[in-house]
């Protein structure tokens, strides 16, 4: 399976349009969004889990990172509510589920090999500083290494916001809008640039909040090389 699978293209997604599709697990569902394979795969999905639903234990080969977006996600290490910014590096493991329901953004097998950092924040907590490039916008960063870098940003009313993003980028609304290269993106609208782009838009009247990841696309080819060679 593939979708939306070719990285040299500008893509986006307005999730809440996107039809819920089962999974091999009763009570849980998914829109996917982006992905390469099948249930093996490298993939950008929201799933919802439906009260006292669940996935059975399993290892993230290639890792996994998740946003809460609402209610709470649990597993055996604890419970991670709306708001929550997760990574479980490859070889993690874990049973997944939710007592009264959540739905979550999941990211799978877009790890380095080498990767064994856990992180658990929550977003709305996180120290913020100030955007020396873009006058109004604060930052919230979430995790960075040599390889890639998870923010989260707040651009206030009708703010513009601008970025090289020579490694590509991915960003993806929490709340608010944000209008880029003339494409209206509301709350849980996806965009992912490819190499070589810049980000160049402003937020609606209400502001905005992004979630943003940037130089994960470096090396695309070498991850879906891992991937198809697991």
């Amino acid at each position: 399976m593939k979708i939306t699978a070719d990285f040299n293209k500008r893509e986006v997604v307005h999730c809440e349009s996107l039809p819920w599709l089962k999974s091999p697990m009763q009570g849980v569902e998914r829109r996917l969004i982006e992905r390469i394979g099948d249930e093996v795969a490298r993939a950008t999905s929201i799933v919802k889990y439906a009260p006292k639903s669940s996935f059975s234990e399993h290892v993230h080969t290639g890792g996994e990172e998740f946003i809460v977006l609402d209610g709470v996600f649990q597993d055996e290490h604890g419970d991670f509510p709306a708001g929550s910014y997760v990574r479980n590096p490859p070889q993690s493991h874990h049973q997944p589920g939710s007592e009264k329901g959540c739905i979550i953004f999941v990211k799978l097998w877009q790890f380095q090999p080498s990767d064994r950092t856990h992180v658990n924040v929550q977003m709305d907590h996180a120290a913020t500083q100030v955007d020396k490039h873009n006058p109004g916008v604060t930052i919230a960063p979430l995790f960075k290494d040599e390889f890639e870098e998870v923010s989260m940003l707040h651009i206030p009313p009708n703010t513009r916001f601008k970025a090289e993003v020579a490694n590509g980028a991915e960003l993806f609304i929490l709340n608010g809008s944000f209008v880029e290269a003339a494409d209206l993106l509301q709350k849980h609208s996806w965009l992912r640039l490819p190499l070589g782009s810049t980000i160049d838009g402003q937020a609606g009247q209400e502001g905005a909040k992004v979630w943003i990841k940037t130089g994960h696309l470096s090396d695309i080819n070498k991850q879906i090389d891992r991937l198809q060679n697991a």
